[in-house]
């Protein structure tokens, strides 16, 4: 026989037989989707699925660290899953650890070491994870997750007694790090924010360069579960600033700081690079890289696995990186793609998205197979619909809607893709699909703040208004400084308002117009008047917005407001007749 040490990962549903018999093809449904991202965050974390019978899941992995860390990583992916499902039907899985030796045949493990495991499993709460004293003992002081022992127990077929302790894993809670006020809190796993990259080239015309190449690098860190990245929007506050690591660190709540230059001249770049420490100042690593244009690709993925290795290598030992979208062999089209990008970017004016679309386009022109230069077009197409500078809203949510399919198609594993799916759902007024996509988005990057806005909305118009809070107050984590925050506290604004706390609504929809004054923003505060019965404040405020109607206000409303809930939609509108509004129907 042949034999080996492993750690084995044992899970199952809990009330399994009961989810079936109440709702049996929802509960399949369920049950595949879930399975599904289990699969993938075995794999993420380096482990192997074996064992697979109905609603169980038994996996190996050669790393104890890594094993736990699937774990927690699959009970916050699975409970983030779970709010958007009535209560009655949340599937919750029981994880079972254990260290042991294993007999090996063929492909599947058998033994005390998996008969433990899945006893363990027994054990755990709904939602819980066990593990054994021998697996405790190989984590102890490598990982932030409490640990609770709850003494040595009797497992059944199990002849001696084993050392338990459950693993307190602790949703992510924005909240509590601070989003609403006061000083941002570490998150409990490598935070790092990277700074733009300076442009030495001496040619402003080479600014778009240096922003794409710390966008590519803040995606591929964002990628690596394990970190906390801040998002490129947060991270672009502080273009053009001389700038103290030290305050940056606690502006943001991040432990690290990449910042570096690009200097390009032909088809020769240059690119620098080092990480500091934002507590004390220090420099940690720095790497300078003088290649050819083409191998930009390698310098970024070169770099991002350097930062990496100096923060914590055990992640680049035992994690393997999801798959990143598929970079163009064509570098015309990437230029064209970073041009188009750095335009969507730059301003939110009609001009500046006008002049964006005809770089996308000529981006797929050159490569039709490029799913980044598909998801942009999307992207900007919707954007140029929201902010009302489309003189045909139709028009743009066709194409948008098209080229959103035509990018998952092409990089279905790229969560930019199913975040602009998330957004053409909501055009075509499919909210649910849109909760899904944002879900999915998520599941590949939990560090893509649009994504979380993106769930955060969509849970609005499907009407689970307290469960779209959560992801909203993370998006703000992830990106503090966002120039979109006046959004995510509008739509928290509008959540409040349709769980009837108007004031609360109120409180939020204020703080978000002393951002920006936009249209929807201006629209979700007079709904806010007008429950409250602040007519004067409202009398006020209605011929601002009227002098900002959307250019095709006809068909405005229809990505505006894609509520499942027709009642949902007739409650703001009634809060805009209290307030006096005269409405286009």
């Amino acid at each position: 026989m042949e034999r080996k040490l492993a750690v084995i990962l044992a899970a199952d549903v809990a009330g399994y037989s009961r989810l079936v018999a109440a709702d049996e093809e929802g509960a399949l449904a369920t049950l595949g989707t879930y399975s599904a991202a289990i699969r993938d965050l075995v794999a993420e974390h380096g482990g192997r699925i074996f064992g697979s019978a109905g609603d169980s899941v038994v996996a190996e992995f050669h790393s104890a660290v890594q094993a736990v860390r699937a774990a927690v990583a699959i009970q916050r992916v699975l409970h983030r899953r779970n709010a958007d499902l009535p209560p009655d039907h949340r599937m919750e899985f029981r994880i079972g650890l254990n260290l042991g030796d294993v007999v090996v045949d063929g492909d599947n493990l058998l033994g005390d070491g998996v008969n433990v495991a899945a006893r363990l499993q027994e054990v755990a709460l709904p939602g819980g994870i066990c593990i054994s004293g021998a697996l405790h003992d190989q984590i102890e002081g490598k990982l932030d997750f409490p640990v609770v022992h709850l003494g040595d127990r009797n497992l059944k077929n199990i002849p001696r007694p084993v050392p338990v302790h459950r693993v307190d894993w602790r949703r992510e809670d924005p909240v509590d790090a601070g989003v609403l006020g006061g000083p941002l809190v570490l998150p409990d796993k490598p935070s790092i924010v990277v700074l733009p990259f300076v442009n030495m080239s001496g040619d402003p015309e080479q600014e778009y360069f240096a922003d794409g190449l710390t966008e590519d690098i803040i995606t591929a860190l964002s990628l690596y579960r394990w970190f906390f990245v801040i998002a490129r929007n947060s991270s672009f506050a502080y273009k053009g600033r001389a700038v103290d690591v030290k305050q940056v660190g606690r502006d943001l709540g991040v432990r690290y700081i990449v910042e570096g230059s690009v200097r390009r001249a032909g088809n020769r770049v240059r690119v620098t690079g080092q990480l500091i420490e934002a507590e004390t100042g220090v420099h940690l690593w720095a790497q300078r890289y003088d290649r050819e244009l083409a191998d930009i690709f390698a310098i970024q993925d070169e770099l991002t696995q350097n930062v990496v290795g100096a923060i914590e290598p055990e992640i680049l030992i035992g994690e393997s990186r999801r798959a990143q979208f598929s970079p163009t062999n064509n570098l015309d089209a990437y230029e064209c793609h970073m041009r188009g990008t750095w335009l969507h970017n730059a301003q939110d004016t009609a001009e500046h998205f006008k002049e964006a679309l005809v770089w996308h386009r000529r981006a797929i022109a050159l490569d039709p197979d490029f799913g980044r230069a598909h998801m942009m077009l999307a992207r900007s197409l919707y954007a140029r619909c929201f902010h009302g500078f489309s003189d045909d809203v139709d028009r743009d949510s066709a194409e948008l809607y098209a080229a959103a399919e035509r990018a998952v198609a092409l990089e279905e594993r790229d969560p930019y893709s199913h975040y602009t799916m998330c957004l053409a759902h909501f055009v075509a007024h499919r909210a649910p699909a849109a909760v899904e996509e944002a879900q999915r988005a998520i599941d590949l990057n939990p560090n893509l703040a649009l994504a979380h806005m993106g769930l955060g909305w969509a849970r609005i118009f499907a009407g689970h208004f307290a469960e779209a809070l959560d992801p909203l107050h993370m998006a703000l984590r992830l990106s503090p400084h966002d120039p979109l925050t006046y959004l995510f506290l509008n739509h928290m604004a509008l959540a409040h308002y349709h769980l009837g706390n108007y004031e609360e609504a109120l409180h939020y929809s204020e703080r978000g117009i002393s951002l920006r004054r936009a249209y929807f923003n201006r629209v979700v505060l007079l709904a806010c008047l007008g429950q409250l019965g602040h007519h004067e404040e409202a009398r006020e405020l209605i011929p601002e917005i009227m002098a900002n109607v959307p250019a095709d206000i006809a068909h405005y409303w229809k990505i505006l407001t894609p509520y499942v809930d027709p009642d949902h939609y007739a409650h703001l509108i009634d809060g805009l007749r209290k307030a006096g509004f005269p409405l286009v129907e």
